[in-house]
C-alpha cells in the first residue's frame, strides 16, 4: 500500500487529470458567460430562482456494460444532478434524461428506465420527459446524461461561503457513488475481474460493488432550509477538495465517516496513496453543509444518519485523517 509521494497508481495515470478538467471547464465557461452558482446555474425569476443542473454517470457506465446490468445507473442520474441542486438549497421538481445508443436495445433501455424511475421516487421530482439517440458513429454501446431543474426563494438559496466558527455537518455516502470510477475500474481490474467475488463480501461481486447506486440527498434539504445553513457540498469529482467550494477556508475535518470496503478494495489494488484516494473519492462521507453551531442540534434531530463532522477554521486546506488537501 503507497503513502504520499509513492509511485501507487493516480486517478490522472488512469486517464483524469482533474487540474486540466477544471482548466477546460473554466475556459468554457469563460467563453458562454459568467453563470451564478457554483452547483446549479440559477436564473432570476422574480419571485424565486430557477435552477438548473445537468450530469452524467461517466464511466461507472462501463462496468454496468461488463456486468449487462444496467438496472440501477439511471438512479446515480438522477442523483448526480439532484444532488447538486441541494448543495445549493434548491428544491429540485423536474429531470430530463438524454440517452444515446451505438444500437437500439429494448431490454436495456427498460432497465435504464427503471433506474430513472426509483431515482425520480427518491428525489421527489417528475419525469418530463427524455431523448433517445441513435448515433453508432459516436458512441460505443452507451452514454446517459441528464438535466434537473429546480426552485428556491431568495431565502432559500444558500449564499455559498461557509463562516470561520461554523461546524460541518456530514451525511454518509452509500460507496463509490459516480465520480472517480475511471481510477476505481483501473485498480479493481489490474489482477481481479468485474465479476470475481468482492473480497470483504464474497456474497456480492466486484462488480456489484462498484455499481451501488448513488445516494440522493432529498432528505436533507428541509432541516438544512430550516436552519441558517451557509454553504454545502456535495463530494464528487475532486472527493474531498469540493469543501474548497464553500470558500478560502480551512476546513478541518476531524470526525468523518468510516470509508466503506470498496475504498480500501481500490486502495489495496491499484496501490493508491490515501492523498490521492481522498482527492477523487468521497471516502466513506456523501454530503457536507456548513452552519452556525447552534443550528447543528436542531438538524441532527431530523436527520438520524446525520453528524457533526468537523468545523471551519482559518486558513486554505482540507484538514482529514492527518492529510492536507
Amino acid at each position: 500500500m503507497t503513502e504520499e509521494g509513492d509511485d501507487g497508481l493516480t486517478y490522472a495515470d488512469a486517464g483524469v487529470d482533474i487540474d486540466a478538467s477544471e482548466a477546460a471547464t473554466a475556459a468554457l465557461v469563460g467563453a458562454v458567460g459568467e453563470v451564478e452558482g457554483d452547483y446549479a446555474g440559477l436564473v432570476d425569476l422574480g419571485d424565486r430562482y430557477l435552477a438548473l443542473a445537468t450530469d452524467g454517470v461517466g464511466t461507472k457506465l462501463l462496468v454496468a456494460e461488463a456486468l449487462d446490468e444496467y438496472s440501477t445507473i439511471g438512479i446515480d442520474c438522477v442523483a448526480m444532478n439532484a444532488n447538486d441542486l441541494i448543495a445549493a438549497g434548491v428544491t429540485p421538481v423536474a429531470f430530463v434524461d438524454y440517452l444515446a445508443v451505438e444500437t437500439p436495445d429494448d431490454e436495456t433501455a427498460e432497465a435504464v428506465g427503471e433506474g430513472l424511475a426509483a431515482g425520480a421516487a427518491r428525489a421527489e421530482v417528475a419525469l418530463v420527459g427524455g431523448e433517445t439517440a441513435v448515433m453508432p458513429d459516436v458512441v460505443r454501446g452507451l452514454d446517459l446524461a441528464g438535466a434537473c431543474a429546480g426552485l428556491a426563494t431568495a431565502e432559500e438559496v444558500f449564499d455559498g461561503t461557509a463562516r470561520v466558527g461554523d461546524v460541518l455537518v456530514g451525511l454518509p455516502s452509500s460507496g463509490i457513488h459516480s465520480n472517480g470510477l475511471t481510477l476505481a475500474r483501473e485498480a479493481a481490474t489490474r489482477d481481479h475481474d468485474y465479476k470475481d467475488p468482492f473480497p470483504y463480501d464474497e456474497d456480492r461481486t466486484i462488480g456489484e460493488v462498484l455499481l451501488e447506486p448513488t445516494r440522493i440527498y432529498r432528505d436533507a434539504l428541509e432541516p438544512l432550509l430550516a436552519v441558517e445553513t451557509h454553504a454545502a457540498a456535495h463530494l464528487t469529482g475532486g472527493g474531498w477538495t469540493n469543501l474548497r467550494r464553500m470558500g478560502d477556508h480551512r476546513y478541518v475535518v476531524e470526525e468523518p465517516f468510516e470509508p466503506q470496503p470498496v475504498f480500501a478494495f481500490v486502495r489495496e489494488a491499484g496501490e493508491v496513496s490515501a492523498a490521492e484516494m481522498h482527492r477523487t473519492f468521497n471516502m466513506g462521507t456523501g454530503f457536507v453543509a456548513a452552519l452556525p453551531e447552534a443550528d447543528a442540534a436542531r438538524v441532527l434531530e431530523e436527520l438520524q444518519d446525520t453528524r457533526v463532522i468537523g468545523r471551519v477554521a482559518e486558513g486554505e486546506a482540507v484538514a482529514i485523517r492527518g492529510l492536507e488537501l
